[in-house]
């Protein structure tokens, strides 16, 4: 497949939008850099014939099998929580599963998930949370994490992403790798997590170790961790997390996205265009850019210019582009389902309420983050 440096480059990113329309601008800057990706917000989002508008006509200017993303977690983080209905966190899914012994609740959590998703024109949701819910991040995290332990978060993630699964949609690992030792929030700050590379081995990777081959798409975070190989480099934009821990030693072969290069914790460390040069030399293979358009056309010259610059960096450019290119193919081989029918996005509405009723009493005993993010309320 012959494709040139710019092309490679637009297909690394995964692009946000401003409203519920385009502006001439937004069409202007996606022909010229023709996206891999789209993520809406709730900024974004007014219902589902509008939302699937949006999308249709935004991907038409982007590269071939666009992944279309939403963050819908369930609980504080769920884009459709308006325009369809809310849903019950992770953690309390998770509860509920331990608590009633419905090992099957995780599996139906996600097929409703994906339904939703779907419903609204997307491919993908960025979910499940697979950090742990250690005492440190409690109130950066709240309820988003399903459990404490490895095994809980495995039998939650597992399930879940079985019932995305059945419903086509693909499902993202996040965050890699782990937030639970986190006492900053990452759209803010750089935090120094202080767990020792065993802690982490045997706790906070155990998830991704297990189930490396069940998730098609990981998210790197924007922490540092200090005590380890990796320093205080963001996990973003670090050699030692992306290729030789999670791509070698656990033998990952999915997609690497990374977190939006917009937040803190990596503007902290690294301006955007860097951030975004050192995530690709780092291994990732899409890069999130959720709302500046500034930011995301100087992401997108610096990797051509470095490109240009770089024999290295060239060839490295373009072999991404196309591994990341044959992944998209691979998993969004199938076109957008048909609009549901009044009646029918009534009737899933009914059945998500239904189900967050049920899981409700552990719910309400779920922490929620200390303040809301403005990526979680945008």
């Amino acid at each position: 497949m012959t494709i040139s440096l710019r092309q490679a480059a637009g297909e690394l990113l995964v692009v946000g939008l401003g409203g519920t329309e385009l502006t001439g601008l937004e069409r202007a800057w996606l022909k010229l850099v023709r996206p891999g990706g789209v993520i809406l917000f709730k900024r974004n989002i007014v219902d589902a014939a509008q939302t699937r508008a949006l999308l249709d006509e935004a991907t038409q200017m982007c590269a071939p099998r666009t992944v279309r993303c939403v963050d819908v977690e369930g609980g504080t983080v769920n884009r459709l929580r308006d325009a369809l209905a809310p849903l019950p966190s992770a953690q309390a899914v998770g509860a509920a599963m331990r608590d009633l012994h419905k090992p099957t609740l995780a599996r139906e959590f996600g097929e409703l998930i994906a339904r939703a998703v779907k419903v609204f024109g997307f491919n993908t949701t960025l979910a499940p949370v697979i950090d742990l819910a250690l005492p440190e991040a409690a109130e950066v995290l709240g309820s988003r994490p399903p459990g404490a332990n490895a095994q809980d978060v495995i039998a939650f993630a597992r399930a879940f992403f079985a019932g995305l699964a059945t419903q086509g949609v693909v499902g993202c690992g996040k965050h890699f790798p782990g937030l639970g030792g986190a006492t900053g929030d990452t759209h803010f700050v750089t935090p120094e997590i202080a767990r020792t590379w065993q802690q982490i081995w045997n706790e906070d990777l155990v998830p991704y170790r297990e189930l490396h081959a069940e998730m098609p798409m990981v998210m790197m975070n924007h922490a540092a961790y200090p005590a380890t190989p990796g320093g205080n480099r963001p996990a973003s934009a670090s050699d030692f997390w992306i290729t030789k821990v999670l791509r070698k030693r656990i033998g990952y072969r999915g997609i690497i996205l990374s977190d939006d290069l917009e937040m803190g914790g990596i503007l902290k460390f690294l301006p955007v265009e860097e951030a975004a040069i050192a995530a690709v030399r780092a291994g990732s293979d899409l890069l999130e850019i959720c709302h500046s358009a500034e930011l995301i056309l100087r992401s997108y010259e610096a990797l051509v210019a470095e490109a240009e610059r770089s024999a290295v960096f060239r060839k490295l450019l373009l072999e991404r582009a196309r591994s990341t290119a044959r992944m998209r193919a691979r998993l969004y081989a199938k076109p957008a389902p048909r609009a549901l029918t009044a009646k029918q996005l009534d009737a899933l509405r009914a059945q998500i309420l239904k189900f967050r009723d049920r899981v409700a009493a552990s719910e309400a005993a779920a922490i929620d983050p200390r303040a809301a993010a403005p990526a979680e309320i945008s």
